[in-house]
């Protein structure tokens, strides 16, 4: 496979990092010696294949990580994928806290890549669990039942949006702040809006 080019576009991001530079540029050269095309996307160096999400390359206050977007499929023999939370189906990180594990790493993370690559060639999927999986709250469908609109533009939202607002509304402990929660969005949900929308 041959080299990935840098994107000039990527190196004032690259530049003006205070935190993770030297992780984030051996993690970069890393990913381009593997081929993948360099963007930018969700405000984070993202490679693809052919169109296709490989990975992205991310910071966060105790580490930064390399986010495989199919990592679920992934083999991982080193035992090193990382599903961030449980509602996290299919992206999973390998984490860093210093240049030299990165370095140390680098034949491995560059065996994981390439496979990534493969599970993009193979046309391989997650078997994502649906929305009709998920157990609707009980406040949530007790006001399906007061406001019949608002299970039908519920319904009408795309199922990720669905999901959020499941996994929002059922995160709360008490009934009281499930309730409020619902009562917070329902103006949203009604106007076919996403919870970050």
């Amino acid at each position: 496979m041959s080299k990935g080019e840098r994107n000039a576009k990527l190196d004032p991001y690259f530049n003006k990092l205070k935190k993770w530079k030297e992780e984030f540029e051996l993690l970069r050269e890393i990913v381009l010696d593997c081929g993948l095309t360099e963007d930018f996307k969700w405000m984070h160096p993202c490679y693809t294949y052919d169109g296709k999400n490989i990975v992205l390359i991310h910071g966060f206050k105790d580490y930064c990580a390399i986010l495989f977007h199919k990592g679920a499929l992934l083999k991982d023999p080193h035992a090193i994928l990382i599903q961030q939370t449980e509602n996290v189906q299919a992206a999973r990180q390998i984490r860093f806290t210093h240049v030299q594990e990165i370095d140390e790493m680098q034949l491995i993370l560059k065996t994981y890549i390439d496979e990534a690559v493969e599970v993009e060639k193979a046309g391989l999927q997650v078997d994502y669990k649906k929305n009709a999986e998920y157990t609707i709250p009980e406040e949530l469908a007790n006001k399906f039942v007061e406001i019949p609109d608002l299970k039908t533009a519920f319904e009408a939202l795309t199922p990720g949006r669905q999901r959020a607002y499941i996994l929002h509304f059922s995160s709360a402990k008490q009934s009281k702040t499930r309730e409020s929660r619902v009562e917070k969005y329902m103006a949203h949900i009604l106007d076919g809006k996403g919870l970050d929308d």
